[in-house]
């Protein structure tokens, strides 16, 4: 039998050999040190297996996957006035949604309040992010599984527009496209664009048309025909369903009170007539100013389309449940009827019971006379029409938000009567 055993007369020195100038580290303490590694690597190893095994490492986010049944739509500028209001009614109809905002103009404050309303896993989500950075927006595409975008994230106020025209075409145009080619890379194939009656300027016969000639004389209006140019452009040679629905002058606010419209207060010049009427009614502003009495209307007034958010929620939702794989959309959303910005201020004292100093003032530039919808096409093919459509009522119900939130999303203030 062959024994591999063999003694040695001399114990071998515990030291390094040298050859060459360089140590050779003895084969008993290399040994060791290889064993240390190995013991290493295998203590590794056993760590993240369990890391693995754990709920919160193995089980990826409910948001980063698809699930049958469930519809996760994507809400950009779901902080701001529309789009909080928009997010509120996807949840209540059970879809995921994300809401991605930078908070420039939105509010933190009406997130809280749609999660504290939706706290259940997989609902809601919201990131902070900017749509005008390209790295981050495919971050968000790639780490999430959406099914639609609603985009709603836009500066919007024209008389700004006319101020700082730079700032709307870099923020509605160039950001619409940064988001459309997310959505071209990681295969989502549902947009529901939030457009504008702007886009149509100052047209020579009422009521408007989705065929009525785009003609933006402010570059708010501009932007925005610019963006649905692009995304009509990529649609040629796309298989995405489109809906581009185009409102007009969007009052109002959740009929149960949760969400309403808060403004920044440097933003109260530029900002829709019912923030302005709530600020007089309140007294945070002296008064109320009219700018433009001298249009061709009969009391001289803006007569515009006032559209409840309600309603224009639920057009999006109509729009998002019939949109159609390589097919556009195009859609006004009013009521069809104009009225003028002295009715409009009338029906606002009838609704706040204060009386309102109004001012009368020049033109803004940029404005246009009269402005209404036709709102058939949508009727006929969404199978929507406008429901709260007394002005007056739209205005009490956002009124009783605005007195119950005087300052806003922010810490309550004493309410004035």
């Amino acid at each position: 039998m062959l024994s591999f055993n063999r003694t040695r007369n001399q114990p071998r020195a515990n030291r390094s050999m040298s050859l060459g100038g360089m140590d050779y580290v003895d084969p008993k303490k290399k040994s060791n040190y290889v064993g240390k590694i190995l013991m290493a690597g295998a203590l590794t190893a056993l760590c993240i297996l369990m890391l693995r095994q754990s709920t919160s490492f193995s089980t990826p986010s409910a948001f980063s996957r698809r699930e049958a049944g469930v519809t996760h739509v994507l809400v950009t500028g779901g902080a701001g006035y529309i789009g909080s209001h928009a997010a509120l009614r996807l949840l209540k109809d059970s879809h995921r949604v994300t809401i991605v905002d930078n908070l420039s103009r939105g509010n933190l404050g009406a997130i809280k309040v749609l999660q504290e309303l939706f706290p259940e896993p997989g609902r809601l989500q919201f990131l902070f992010a900017d749509l005008g950075d390209p790295k981050a927006v495919n971050k968000i595409f790639s780490e999430n599984a959406f099914d639609a975008v609603m985009h709603f994230a836009a500066v919007a106020y024209v008389g700004e527009s006319t101020l700082d025209p730079l700032k709307y075409y870099h923020n509605i145009t160039s950001n619409t496209l940064v988001v459309l080619e997310a959505m071209a890379v990681h295969g989502v194939k549902t947009l529901i664009y939030s457009s504008t009656c702007a886009t149509y300027g100052e047209p020579e016969k009422m009521p408007i048309t989705e065929e009525t000639p785009q003609i933006p004389i402010n570059p708010y209006g501009k932007a925005k025909k610019m963006a649905e140019d692009i995304i009509l452009d990529f649609h040629k040679n796309s298989k995405m369903a489109v809906m581009i629905l185009r409102y007009f002058n969007v009052i109002g606010s959740d009929p149960e009170g949760r969400l309403g419209e808060a403004p920044r207060p440097e933003l109260r010049e530029h900002g829709r007539i019912s923030g302005a009427c709530f600020d007089a009614a309140r007294e945070i502003t002296p008064g109320l100013k009219v700018r433009g009495t001298d249009y061709k209307t009969p009391d001289g007034t803006c007569i515009r389309d006032y559209i409840d958010v309600t309603d224009l929620v639920d057009a999006h939702v109509k729009a998002l449940e019939k949109a159609m794989p390589g097919k556009v959309g195009i859609y006004n959303v009013g009521t069809g009827k104009g009225k003028s910005v002295k009715e409009f201020v009338e029906a606002c004292k009838k609704a706040t019971g204060a009386t309102i100093k109004v001012e009368f003032l020049p033109r803004r530039p940029g404005d246009y006379a009269e402005v209404y919808s036709d709102p058939s096409k949508i009727l006929r093919d969404l199978n929507w029409t406008a429901k709260y459509t007394n002005l007056q009522d739209s205005l009490q119900v956002a009124w009783r938000w605005q007195k119950s939130h005087v300052n806003g999303y922010g810490p309550a203030l004493a309410t004035t009567d």
